[in-house]
């Protein structure tokens, strides 16, 4: 469906409780720092990205698709660290 005027916004059921759900990106978050690090979601995403970058090593660096991986498995690390440091304390 294209752009119509005057057209009332309609959403899904269910997207305004989503969007005001406690904790939302939109909202900010609720969470302290140690429920969000004893979360089996962050500890999955941490133990798997941890995993990512010692496989690297394990196996050596000798191309450039080596560094691409070890430079995603380190994004992805940062990122987890940065959702641990952007909780309250």
């Amino acid at each position: 469906m294209g752009h119509v005027p005057r057209r009332p916004l309609v959403l899904r059921t269910g997207v305004f409780d989503v969007l005001n759900e406690q904790g939302s990106p939109l909202t900010g978050s609720t969470k302290t720092r140690k429920s969000v690090a004893m979360s089996f979601e962050w500890l999955g995403q941490t133990m798997a990205s941890a995993c990512w970058i010692v496989s690297v090593f394990v196996y050596g660096i000798s191309s450039t698709g080596d560094w691409l991986q070890l430079g995603a498995a380190s994004c992805w690390m940062v990122a987890n660290l940065a959702t641990l440091a952007a909780a309250e304390a």
